[in-house]
């Protein structure tokens, strides 16, 4: 016993994380139920996440201002300057207009869907790598998403950004619970290397 431990220290930590499954666990239902009313008040889930990052974006432009008048004699400190001042304004302006952030940022949003989209597909055809299919309607569905949020543009500005986050701790969270029942499965002191020696 003692030497299949030595021989994969591994052993300890799958025990250790299995002593803590319990958590774990609890953390995924929590992500569950957070995604949950973020998908339930979509519509404010949204305004939240723009006005969070607008005055992420504005006191970073105020730090990165004050740090660029304190290296002023540094040969880049205008192009560091007109970064901190870009920033800045940047994060005010979303902050002061918190609609037109969001529509923004649903507009990068549907664009990456879109671009992204059509990438996979068109290199999952070309290349056929094994189970091929998954990865092209992936690419359609990311296509088929960015211009159904263009199509409904302004209004799906409003609801996606908390929606797409709600959907997303839902995700983390079942992830979690399926980590969560896979380790408390694993036999103790037990793991792949020891099976394979």
């Amino acid at each position: 016993m003692a030497s299949s431990q030595f021989a994969n220290p591994l052993s300890a930590g799958i025990d250790s994380i299995r002593n803590h499954s319990g958590w774990i666990l609890t953390a995924g239902i929590l992500l569950i139920l957070l995604g949950a009313a973020c998908i339930v008040s979509d519509v404010a889930t949204t305004f939240a996440t723009v006005l969070l990052f607008g005055w992420v974006l504005l006191f970073s432009g105020v730090i990165a201002l004050v740090n660029a008048f304190r290296v002023k004699s540094w040969s880049g400190f205008f192009l560091y300057l007109l970064s901190a001042l870009f920033r800045g304004f940047t994060g005010y302006l979303i902050i002061r207009y918190p609609i037109v952030g969001a529509i923004g940022a649903t507009l990068a949003l549907a664009s990456f869907f879109i671009v992204g989209g059509l990438f996979r597909t068109v290199g999952a055809t070309m290349m056929k790598l094994p189970r091929w299919g998954w990865s092209a309607f992936s690419g359609v569905v990311s296509v088929v998403l960015g211009i159904m949020l263009l199509a409904q543009m302004p209004l799906s500005s409003i609801w996606f950004i908390g929606f797409a986050i709600g959907i997303d701790l839902i995700l983390e969270g079942a992830s979690l619970i399926g980590f969560a029942a896979a380790i408390r499965s694993v036999p103790r002191s037990v793991t792949y290397l020891d099976r394979a020696a």
